[in-house]
């Protein structure tokens, strides 16, 4: 099978869990390691914002990149970080150890073998829900078809959270007018 047709089947196989009731934690580990299959980093890692709006790691491809995900948002610096809080993408960025955007992030990554990173926000509008961490362990830039793969794996990933979390307000929602229209049979 060809990259390509790899491509669009975990793109399919992605816009399918949309119409069965799925697990988000379950969708975004299987988006991690699409990403080092078919995209040619060494780890991926996701984070999202809960509802008290502290972001937290919902998935990782690798026991190493979950670790330096962990100490990203204990350190409070990093790629992902840094594309959650401005919604923008952070491109290719070289880690250098001790110096660059993030000298902390960047000693850690190193001693876990990174060279690079580059990080995708998640964002619906003008919403971010969280970030897409892609780790290389060289210093070559991703592709632009890999980017622009990896964007439309963040873009599909964002569409399913708000339609999860739109669905379990929906169900929500309906509980309360359940229980209010049973609580208003009973006074009557």
């Amino acid at each position: 099978m060809t990259r390509e047709a790899d491509v669009v089947r975990s793109l399919v196989e992605m816009a399918d869990t949309l119409v069965d009731d799925y697990d988000v934690v379950d969708l975004l580990t299987g988006l991690a390691d699409r990403c080092v299959n078919l995209l040619g980093v060494s780890a991926a890692g996701v984070m999202l914002v809960s509802p008290e709006g502290s972001l937290g790691l919902v998935a990782s491809s690798s026991e190493a990149m979950r670790l330096l995900e962990l100490f990203e948002l204990q350190a409070q610096e990093g790629p992902c970080l840094d594309a959650f809080r401005t919604g923008q993408p952070v491109e290719h960025e070289s880690l250098e150890a001790g110096s660059g955007r993030w000298p902390s992030f960047s000693a850690a990554a190193l001693q876990a073998g990174f060279r690079s990173a580059l990080a995708l926000p998640l964002r619906l509008r003008e919403v971010t829900l969280g970030a897409l961490n892609l780790l290389s362990v060289t210093r070559t830039p991703m592709d632009k078809a890999d980017v622009v793969v990896a964007r439309a794996f963040a873009d599909l990933a964002t569409l399913s959270i708000a339609q999860h979390r739109a669905a379990a307000e929906a169900q929500r929602l309906n509980e309360q007018l359940a229980a209010a229209l049973a609580s208003r049979v009973v006074i009557e």
